[in-house]
């Protein structure tokens, strides 16, 4: 389950970077960039997650930064790879739900 889910973390982010950065960004980029943006996302959860509103703004603002660090464009390019990223993982997650594979989460992908 956790390879399946990586795997679909990994695609939607290099899909998103694909379509805002407009140029082959690869796959342990993507890879890299899922992994180390699940683990920040993990640990600011852990340590801020419980206060009310800014717990989880300061979760997705963690994700969103490790997606800045890896890619060129900024911090409004990477807002945009992570919102396609997301869709692209619900997508995803979704038909391969539907269809008894997975259950819809992905590894790399917030609230995904």
């Amino acid at each position: 389950m956790f390879l399946v889910s990586l795997l679909v973390g990994t695609v939607a982010i290099r899909l998103g970077a694909q379509v805002l950065v407009d140029r082959d960004t690869g796959n342990r980029r993507a890879l890299a960039t899922a992994l180390i943006g699940a683990a920040a996302y993990a640990l600011v959860g852990y340590l801020l997650g419980w206060v009310p509103v800014l717990g989880p703004l300061l979760m997705l603002l963690a994700w969103v930064g490790v997606i800045n660090w890896q890619y060129p464009g900024g911090w409004g390019t990477a807002a945009g790879i992570g919102v396609t990223a997301w869709l692209v993982a619900v997508g995803v997650l979704f038909g391969l739900a539907q269809v008894g594979i997975v259950s819809a989460q992905a590894v790399g992908v917030p609230g995904a």
